[in-house]
């Protein structure tokens, strides 16, 4: 049945065909001739070869077949329609290719022809080799997916020296000795090359193989041959999606021709063949109706063929999707998809007023409190901002009385009181509101006509006030320096109901400086004190604060300006005290003043020499620079000196001042650099100043008072009993030598680099002066400060209690002047051994080896040239013992 109908629809095919010869009156022209090698058998519906239909003829628009055995597409591959039996050894038909635009018909020969089974050669035969020719490649195909029967024959392989001589022919490459192993072989005698199993031109899609031919012996009748074997595709592979599952969002404002998306799906087959080239189409739409999409058949576009989409009617539609290959034919595969496309919210709904009316009653002085809550409704997606309301008082708000938010949660308008209401003046208020959303409206629609509207009506009740004080900010005026006593009106607070202003008690809440008092009954204010108007900041104003209370006791508060009118009672002030002139650089220096009065007494000033004599006229000169300034100016010729300038300045009014001004002409650069001291007048001690004086006198007599008690006190004064504890002191002194120290009353205080003859002497009052310390020592002992001679003083002459002291005196500087030559001579002798060479074995530095010892020095019971004296070392306590013993001679 299906080979009847084929070949019914070529037949209509052809009669078309010379109906259009007949009609356009086609010049026909034959192109090259097309030879396709096929086996003897030839299934239904495979591929038997392809023509290059472009090389004929670009712009055919009709390719028809003369045989109806046989069909040819677009992309020239030819089709068995039927299984064909090549009984002969050659078939032939004509492929037609027309161009009706161009009046245009040519004709392809194509020959279908198989081999014939050559004979044996006989391996006797002496082979003639023809160097100068090859066999040529043989183009070669087969189908993927064949059925058989297997081995398939694909082709012959001949050599020239088949003509004349016996070959063997073999072969090699992918498929015979490469993987897939096995796949062809060559009968050597023929040449016939066979195939054993289907092949897949998605994993295989051509086999180039080598052909050997070589006679008996193993002599090569040609060189190698390379045989390519292409696999031809077959439409095995379905076109598979992507995707199983797309998604796409579009929003619902959105216009004809919008791209929703693009799907793409992909083919295994043979690139740019009809097994590949696809065609999209959508199969199904849930909701089914209207339809809202379509699809570009090549690129896989979904676009929008509605004016606009309603979320709020449909918010999601199911798409099924299709890809077909074969350009959409009927006998193409195809595969399917889902395409799922959420409609988003746009605000294509303005909401609306449930009710466009509303009347609300509220009490006068209330603030700060809900009075009603206005509903809305909208379609749009709920929560988004499409949704939500916002809410605007168009009329009646002029005054700022009200103010309208959103509730959130539930997307109510909530109108508020935020200033009080005054019955008495606003009885009932009439407020137009508006409602939008918070994104701006997506249809082309005028934004009056997206905003709805509804009228409130506020009834302010009445209530019973207590006293009201408007203006809250009263004043009056009160003139300067007035007396004491002098009276007038007040702060009045009124009845809003009876707009009176009796029967109210007044109250003073705050007064600064105390200046005012007020009448509990009038509110009427007297001065308690003589206002000074330069005594306010900011001057000019004073600010009272006032209560006023009705009989119910409900009050309010107001505040009393008092407005202090200015009296010329202060003269101008001149700034400066004290000014330096550098001369020669500086010519002149500007002088300034000041007038704490209003500027009515103020300004301009007028300055002058205040009674000048005639050498200061002749040296300095006053010029005006300003209103509040003058420019003072000194002669070339005077003299670097400081002068003491009176200067007079006045007001406009006459109010005058006069001050007597420092001018130091000092010859510099810089002010600063004049260093010159500078005399004041009229410098006077107060009296915490005096009494620091005084006290520091008589410190100063005490502290001297002390001084010479003691200094007669010690002169009178033996030995005490205790006096090796009063002497005993810490010494951490080790090297050089033993360091003695004696007290004011004469005891040893030094033996110098360890010599038997100590130097005994009084040390007097030492007294510290910026870390310098001065000390008085009397001179004796075995070298003086004068002349070097020796005084040997025994411990019985120190501690005689009294050493008749030499009136001369030296400071420790001189002292240590003397001392320390002698003291550097005697270690530079002591370090240095017998042959006089300089030694370290001698004079060491000791280092602090921690703090002394708790019993205190052994320095002076070091010195043993004494025996005398030693007796009140019987008398020591009884932690002094054992160093007693030591220092004792025994």
């Amino acid at each position: 049945m299906a080979g009847a109908g084929s070949r019914s629809s070529l037949r209509g095919a052809l009669c078309r065909l010379l109906l259009t010869v007949l009609v356009f009156d086609f010049a026909c022209e034959a192109c090259r001739k097309v030879i396709l090698n096929t086996p003897a058998n030839l299934e239904a519906d495979k591929m038997v070869g392809r023509v290059n239909l472009q090389e004929c003829l670009k712009s055919a628009d009709l390719i028809q077949s003369s045989d109806p055995d046989f069909r040819v597409l677009g992309d020239g591959s030819v089709y068995t329609a039927r299984a064909v039996v090549l009984s002969d050894e050659k078939r032939s038909f004509t492929i037609r290719l027309s161009d009706s635009s161009r009046q245009t018909q040519k004709e392809i020969p194509v020959l279908l022809e198989h081999q014939k089974v050559p004979r044996k050669r006989h391996a006797r035969e002496t082979v003639l080799r023809r160097s100068k020719r090859r066999w040529a490649p043989i183009p070669c195909s087969m189908q993927e997916n064949s059925l058989g029967p297997f081995p398939l024959f694909l082709q012959q392989v001949q050599s020239d020296a088949a003509q004349n001589y016996t070959v063997f022919y073999s072969i090699s490459g992918r498929g015979v000795d490469q993987e897939p192993l096995n796949l062809f072989f060559i009968d050597k005698d023929t040449g016939n090359l066979y195939c054993t199993k289907p092949v897949d031109r998605e994993e295989y899609d051509v086999f180039d193989l080598i052909a050997y031919a070589t006679t008996a012996d193993g002599y090569s009748a040609d060189l190698p041959l390379p045989l390519p074997i292409r696999v031809e595709d077959e439409n095995d592979n379905h076109p598979i999606f992507t995707e199983q599952v797309y998604n796409f969002e579009v929003p619902e404002s959105s216009k004809l021709g919008t791209t929703v998306g693009v799907v793409c799906a992909t083919d295994r087959d043979e690139p740019d063949t009809m097994h590949t080239r696809l065609k999209y189409s959508i199969l199904e739409q849930t909701p089914r109706s209207p339809g809202q999409f379509s699809m570009h058949p090549t690129s896989g576009a979904i676009t929008m063929v509605s004016q606009y989409l309603d979320r709020e009617v449909v918010d999601k539609y199911k798409l099924i999707l299709k890809v077909q290959d074969m350009d959409g034919q009927f006998f193409g595969l195809m595969t399917t998809s889902t395409c799922l496309i959420t409609v988003t919210d746009s605000n294509d709904n303005a909401p609306n007023f449930l009710q466009n009316v509303y009347t609300v009653s509220v009490e006068e002085n209330t603030y700060n409190v809900e009075i009603l809550r206005i509903p809305v409704q909208d379609k749009d997606l709920i929560r988004s901002a499409n949704w939500r309301a916002n809410f605007t008082i168009l009329k009646g708000n002029e005054n700022g009385h009200f103010k309208i938010s959103t509730d959130e949660k539930t997307n109510e308008g909530i109108l508020c009181i935020v200033k009080p209401l005054n019955y008495e003046e606003i009885p009932q208020v009439v407020l137009e509101i508006g409602v939008s959303n918070e994104s701006p409206f997506t249809r082309d629609v005028p934004l009056r006509a997206t905003m709805n509207r509804a009228l409130v009506t506020v009834q302010v009740k009445d209530q019973d006030e207590g006293p009201e004080c408007s203006p809250a900010v009263q004043r009056v005026r009160i003139r300067e320096n007035s007396a004491k006593g002098t009276s007038t009106s007040g702060y009045k607070a009124y009845d809003p109901e009876t707009k009176r202003s009796t029967g109210f008690r007044y109250k003073k809440l705050h007064d600064p400086e105390e200046w005012i008092t007020i009448d509990e009954n009038s509110g009427s204010i007297r001065t308690s004190k003589v206002l000074d108007r330069e005594a306010i900041t900011p001057r000019r104003d004073y600010n009272v604060t006032v209560m006023a209370i009705d009989p119910d006791g409900r009050s309010c508060t107001g505040t009393l300006v008092v407005n202090i009118e200015d009296v010329n009672d202060n003269a101008p002030k001149i700034l400066q005290n004290h000014v330096v002139i550098c001369k020669p650089k500086m010519e002149y220096t500007d002088i300034s003043a000041f007038d704490p009065d209003d500027s009515i007494h103020g300004p301009p000033f007028k300055f002058s020499l205040e009674n000048p004599s005639s050498e200061t006229s002749r040296m300095w000169t006053l010029s005006t620079v300003n209103d509040t300034a003058a420019r003072l100016s000194y002669n070339k010729n005077a003299a670097v000196d400081v002068y003491y300038i009176p200067i007079t300045v006045r007001d406009r009014e006459g109010q005058s001042a006069t001050k007597t001004l420092t001018v130091d002409l000092c010859a510099c650069t810089h002010p600063s650099q004049c260093a010159r001291t500078v005399r004041t007048t009229g410098v006077s001690l107060g009296k915490w100043a005096i009494l620091a004086i005084l006290l520091g006198i008589a410190l100063l007599f005490s502290v001297l008072l002390t001084l010479v008690c003691g200094i007669v006190g010690a002169r009178k004064k033996g030995f005490p009993e205790d006096l090796a504890q009063q002497n005993l002191i810490i010494s951490n002194t080790e090297a050089p030598g033993d360091d003695k120290v004696c007290s004011a009353n004469g005891f040893t205080t030094q033996t110098v680099n360890n010599s038997n003859h100590g130097f005994c002497g009084t040390m007097g009052s030492g007294v510290k002066n910026g870390g310098l310390e001065t000390i008085e020592m009397v001179k004796g002992g075995h070298h003086t400060l004068e002349s070097g001679r020796s005084h040997h003083h025994t411990l019985d002459s120190c501690r005689g209690g009294h050493v008749e002291m030499e009136n001369s005196r030296h400071t420790y500087s001189e002292w240590h002047n003397f001392t320390q030559p002698h003291l550097r001579d005697k270690l530079h002798q002591y370090n240095k051994n017998e042959d006089h060479l300089s030694s370290r074995d001698y004079v060491l530095t000791y280092n602090y080896e921690g703090r002394g010892s708790p019993v205190g020095s052994v320095g002076c019971c070091s010195d043993k040239q004494e025996e005398e004296g030693l007796d009140f070392l019987n008398n020591l306590e009884a932690k002094f013992t054992t160093l007693a013993e030591t220092c004792t001679k025994r």
